[in-house]
This record gives structure tokens, sequence and C-alpha cells, in this order.
């Protein structure tokens, strides 16, 4: 069953999460570029939550990030991206055209530690994220990932079918949020094989976000408890209903 949440609740879930997980793993990162036309072309990789209209800036919690890497999937095949970090997000060296998609993620972002009772929790969070121009089918790419199945038609009228993929394997009943700029959220749970079909009703971007909890491993000669994937995936939707007005930008969090 799908559920709908209002973008006030959202905000209060949103802080419920900062509270319980740390700020960083209650965010996520997204792809957006700008629309045909405008002066800058190039894809810019976020942080935040972007129903709630919040961008991470440099100096501040955007600084988190080691180093994002960035590929441009074509016709042509997989193509590094060059990433220069700005005060407001990652730019990359391109832009995707029709069909294209972009991913990104940031495999080195630092290991955190918390304490729970007497003992040190070491958590892994890795932070990912798709943008895709067209509904045809995309492979999978990231370590959690989520990508059209191309089973939709062209403008996905009727809904678009999604499937989520977990090192490259169908992941059965994850759990999907789809979010607008305005701050319109609906929960969606995959079936067995990882699919899911989304309505997209209004005209515009929309962000897609799954999350999976994985246990513990090491990362190089770094070992962890458990491991926290948070993935998004940004769809841009040309047909329907004028869109909602999306709320004041959000002051970004102070680096502490």
């Amino acid at each position: 069953m799908n559920h709908f949440i209002l973008p006030a609740f959202r905000r209060l879930a949103f802080i419920t999460g900062l509270f319980m997980l740390g700020s960083a793993q209650a965010h996520h990162v997204w792809i957006e570029q700008p629309e045909a036309g405008q002066k800058s072309k190039n894809a810019t990789l976020f942080f935040g939550e972007f129903g709630d209209n919040l961008r991470e800036v440099s100096p501040g919690r955007l600084d988190g990030f080691v180093k994002p890497v960035a590929l441009k999937i074509s016709s042509k095949g997989a193509e590094s991206l060059d990433i220069q970090k700005t005060p407001g997000g990652f730019v990359m060296g391109a832009h995707a055209s029709r069909g294209d998609s972009i991913v990104a993620e940031d495999p080195a972002y630092p290991i955190s530690e918390r304490k729970e009772g007497e003992a040190t929790v070491r958590v892994l969070y890795h932070p990912a994220a798709r943008l895709v121009t067209a509904f045809a089918r995309q492979e999978p790419q990231l370590t959690l990932d989520l990508v059209p199945t191309g089973s939709s038609g062209k403008d996905g009228k009727d809904g678009v079918e999604f499937q989520v993929f977990y090192k490259g394997q169908p992941l059965p009943n994850a759990k999907v949020e789809a979010i607008t700029a305005a701050g319109w959220s609906q929960q969606h749970r995959a079936n067995e094989q990882g699919k899911l079909t989304v309505k997209l009703p209004w005209k515009g971007t929309y962000v897609l976000e799954v999350k999976h909890a994985a246990s513990a491993g090491t990362r190089g000669a770094d070992k962890y408890d458990r491991a926290s994937y948070v993935t998004s995936l940004t769809v841009m939707q040309g047909k329907g209903v004028t869109p909602l007005p999306a709320p004041p930008a959000a002051r970004p969090n102070d680096m502490k």
C-alpha cells in the first residue's frame, strides 16, 4: 500500500532522523542538471534533503565527503567524469543527453563511530546517486542501485516501473520513497523481484530514495560493524500537472 506524506510530516521525520542517526545518515545525495536552454548545463551532485529544499554547503556538512566519483553512461559506454567541489555541491564535467545516465558515489566516505551502551560501533555510510533522462532500461552500476526497467512506455503515463539492485542482484521488498521538490512524498515497497511502479502525476523533477542496511564487513583494511547504503534516482517527467512550488530554501547545517 502507498502512503502519502505531507511536507510538514516529512520535516518532522527529518528532524527525528537527525536526532537518532546523525545528520549524514539522515541525508541523501542526488543529481540535478539544468533544463535545456539555461546557461549552465553541467550536472551537480547535491547533499541534503531534496524535499525540504535543503542543500548542504562548504564550509559545512558538504566537507564530510572525501572524493566523490562519477560516470556518464551512454550508448558509447561508461565515461569517467571530472568533479569540481563548489560551495554548493559537486559540479560534474558533463550533461546527460536524452537516453544517457549519470551515476555518482563517494566510496571513501569516512566510517563513523558511536557509543551504544558500553560498546563502540563503527558504521559505514555509502551515499550514491543516479540521474536518468528517459525511462528506457538501465543496467545496475552502483552497489545499491535503482533503475528504470524500460517496461513503462515513453512517458510513464500509467506509472513507471523501476527495479532495485544490491550488488548486481534484485533486492526483494526494498522500501522506496518518491519525493518532489514541493515536499510531497509517497512510500512504495518493491516486490520479490525488486520491482515497483511509481506514478509521476506532476511535471518536473522527482527523486526516488532507497536505503539498505547491511551487516559487518571490511572496506580495505577498515572494519565496520554495520553499513547503511543510501541511493537516490533522479527522474524528470516532461508531462503532467503543473507542479507545486518548492518551499523556501532550508538553512544548511554547521559542521561540528
